[in-house]
């Protein structure tokens, strides 16, 4: 079985966990990456035995080159190995980069066809282009987070816009690469947090873009929903959330009004007007009522019998045991020798013929250094223990 990024290879120059998810990504459909670790980094397991599961989440299927950035020698081996490989991918800001001679100017005088892939806090331009890559920062500005929690509340950070940021710039360089093959043309790509925390706000956002009303600025209660059956949660008898998701009242009524004991000819709710606007809290208080009769569980069983657009809210237990989740390989039973049976999380794109693979846990710092510098530099093994002696390689 083939890989979808067979032969191409990466030099993973990231610093932060975002940056290098997107480098693993690549990594699982085959690229060779090639993560340059500090000399005195940290890796595998933690300081007290358990298992480094970030570290091995964001690296996996990497190798590593462990080299001196501050020494003249280390630094033209990156440049020279930068030289080398088809991606440059990296979360450091220009001004350091450039000092390194690892910026994009340089980079692509040394090899213009390369794809250089640069994840940024607001983006190569604007007055905000220097300000440094963290998510709290642009999600503070992306609009969501004053929204998520129920009035009165402070604003809420999900953190999740720097997951959006990851797949959007490892997308960007599978979309570089394929127009370098068509052109032999390399490029920049650059995909920012603040555009990963607004895409994960697009729905409300280009609603706020085209409609321009203050309601959309504001947090909106449960009892504030236009519509009960559609965005509005509901406590189960067991006290978790009932999510119900049915704009067209008309067609989903009478079904949800049988399974939870209303009346579906009950004059107060017999048009959607009705239950949308003139007795729309009385249907909230209804519902309220009704759902608490039963546990979640129950409600999920007539859901699916029913093939109705709701379902149960639930904590991270869920997808861990998930038997779909299993089966998609969205989560990974691992074997690990030291720690024994483990979870990961696997991969979120589903290829016949190309699928993501697990074929290596995260390296070991320098697991890979002389390797790397044999195959891709030429280096003579003297090369390489002059180099280890020097302190330049860890």
């Amino acid at each position: 079985m083939s890989v979808a990024l067979e032969n191409v290879v990466v030099l993973d120059l990231t610093t932060q966990l975002w940056g290098s998810m997107a480098a693993a990504l690549l990594a699982d459909f085959g690229a060779e990456v090639i993560r340059v670790d500090d000399r005195q980094g940290r890796d595998g397991p933690q300081p007290d035995g358990t298992w480094n599961h970030t570290f091995d989440l964001v690296h996996r299927n990497k190798k590593s080159l462990s080299v001196d950035r501050t020494s003249e020698r280390g630094q033209r081996l990156l440049t020279t190995l930068a030289a080398k490989v088809d991606v440059v991918i990296t979360d450091r800001r220009e001004p350091e980069l450039a000092a390194d001679g690892l910026d994009y100017a340089s980079v692509s005088a040394a090899r213009p066809d390369t794809v250089y892939a640069q994840g940024s806090g607001f983006g190569p331009k604007g007055p905000d282009a220097g300000l440094p890559p963290l998510d709290e920062l642009a999600a503070a500005r992306a609009g969501m987070m004053p929204l998520l929690p129920q009035p009165d509340q402070p604003p809420v950070y999900a953190g999740h816009g720097q997951m959006y940021t990851s797949v959007m710039l490892a997308y960007g360089v599978v979309v570089a690469l394929f127009h370098r093959k068509k052109t032999g043309e390399g490029q920049r790509v650059d995909a920012s947090l603040l555009a990963g925390n607004m895409y994960g706000a697009s729905l409300d956002l280009q609603a706020y873009l085209a409609i321009g009303e203050d309601r959309l600025l504001q947090p909106v209660s449960r009892l504030d929903a236009g519509n009960p059956m559609s965005g509005v949660l509901y406590p189960s008898q067991d006290g978790l959330w009932i999510a119900v998701t049915m704009p067209d009242t008309d067609r989903w009524w009478p079904m949800l009004a049988e399974i939870t004991g209303l009346d579906a000819a009950d004059p107060r709710f017999d048009t959607h007007d009705k239950r949308c606007s003139d007795n729309r809290l009385a249907l909230i208080a209804a519902l309220d009522d009704a759902f608490k009769q039963h546990p979640a569980e129950y409600w999920r069983k007539i859901f699916n019998e029913r093939q109705m657009s709701a379902d149960v809210i639930e904590d991270y237990e869920y997808p861990a045991t998930d038997p779909s989740a299993r089966d998609n390989r969205y989560i990974l039973d691992l074997d690990d020798a030291s720690l024994g049976p483990l979870r990961t999380l696997g991969f979120p794109i589903f290829m016949t013929d190309t699928p993501a693979r697990l074929r290596a846990n995260a390296p070991r710092r320098g697991q890979h250094s002389a390797e790397i510098l044999r195959d891709l530099l030429d280096y003579s093994e003297r090369d390489i223990a002059a180099l280890e002696q020097e302190g330049v390689l860890g």
